[in-house]
């Protein structure tokens, strides 16, 4: 047998930190701070050994997993088109599905845009921006955890590691969207990260109560499966 590559045993650790993570999340989501490392490994249908060569602590796995989520969570205010591409690299059920159905990824993309733009049109740019990320969270499970997480303070976390997740969230996260709320556009992710939108207390203050009000309302959905086509009723019955 041909001894495997450099490349290839980085994609494979790669692709089981992912596959980790991934159940990790799910487990957190139902079993909190009980989590335990063996549950991670029976949810991700691997040996308590593979998880443990990754994580021997559940502490480093839940801060990896949320600081990787952080990651995915800087871009959800871009416009709509991009997004929906994101979830058609991840499988997602709104990005290529017209396409499949179509074979034709340039009829999938237009009809796409042409939902995208009537939805704007009829809930307006933060509730957009709401449905979208009620959406994302129905795909991606540690997203969904993250924005849980950060309306508790994320106290399940030691100081240390709070701390700086707390910073990077309200930078990341937070600012953006209240820039939104206050001007109904979003602006970029890189220009809010490198300080040049800084917003109030009380603006920071609204949007993440109104991100702890759609995590909240969410997630009865959420555990149901339904979130993804549940999202837009949802935002009506915030009025975002």
């Amino acid at each position: 047998m041909t001894p495997r590559t450099k490349e290839q045993n980085e994609e494979i650790r790669l692709r089981r930190l992912a596959q980790i993570r991934i159940a990790a999340a799910d487990v957190f989501l139902n079993k909190g701070p009980l989590l335990e490392i063996r549950d991670v490994a029976a949810q991700a249908g691997l040996g308590y050994g593979t998880v443990y060569h990754y994580y021997s602590n559940k502490g480093d796995l839940l801060n990896d997993l949320l600081w990787d989520a952080l990651v995915r969570a800087r871009g959800w205010l871009e416009a709509p088109r991009a997004s929906a591409s994101r979830e058609a690299l991840a499988g997602g059920q709104f990005g290529l599905a017209a396409a499949a159905d179509t074979g034709n990824s340039a009829d999938a993309d237009s009809q796409r845009g042409n939902r995208e733009t009537a939805a704007a049109a009829e809930l307006g740019a933060v509730a957009v921006a709401g449905v979208r990320l009620m959406q994302l969270w129905a795909e991606d499970h540690g997203l969904y955890l993250l924005h849980k997480l950060a309306g508790e303070g994320f106290a399940s976390l030691p100081e240390a590691r709070s701390t700086p997740l707390t910073a990077a969230f309200r930078r990341e996260v937070l600012a953006p969207f209240a820039v939104l709320l206050e001007t109904g556009r979003a602006v970029d992710g890189a220009a809010a990260s490198g300080g040049n939108a800084v917003e109030p207390p009380y603006q920071l203050q609204r949007a993440e109560m109104l991100l702890a009000a759609l995590v909240g309302c969410a997630s009865i959905s959420f555990r149901c499966g339904k979130l993804h086509e549940e999202a837009r009723d949802i935002a009506r019955v915030l009025k975002l």
